[in-house]
């Protein structure tokens, strides 16, 4: 099984999850979120009484940011998780192919 590399895996994941959020703030800031919610809420079987906040920069900022952060913790977990798992070792670079693919401590 290939290595998975962990920087990049939690940018991509970090990426996914903030560009989902970002679609959310999206459609608050557009107005188009309140039908959104109640039709994601009636696919759910569930009736709430909710607000829907007005939108705020330093909200939106702080929710895109936040689920950056946390996707690219659960990314860097499951690239930890998948090498440690599939026992893969990282790609040889080369630079490390120059130096007769030996490892140096």
């Amino acid at each position: 099984m290939p290595h998975l590399n962990p920087a990049k895996t939690a940018a991509s994941v970090g990426f996914v999850f903030a560009a989902w959020h970002l679609m959310w703030v999206s459609l608050v800031a557009l107005g188009f979120a309140g039908p959104i919610l109640d039709l994601i809420l009636k696919l759910h079987f569930l009736q709430l009484d909710y607000v829907l906040e007005p939108f705020a920069w330093s909200t939106a900022v702080t929710l895109v940011g936040l689920t950056f952060t946390i996707g690219a913790l659960f990314g860097a977990l499951f690239a930890a998780v998948w090498n440690w798992l599939s026992g893969a070792e990282p790609r040889r670079t080369a630079r490390h192919a120059a130096h007769g693919g030996r490892r140096h401590a």
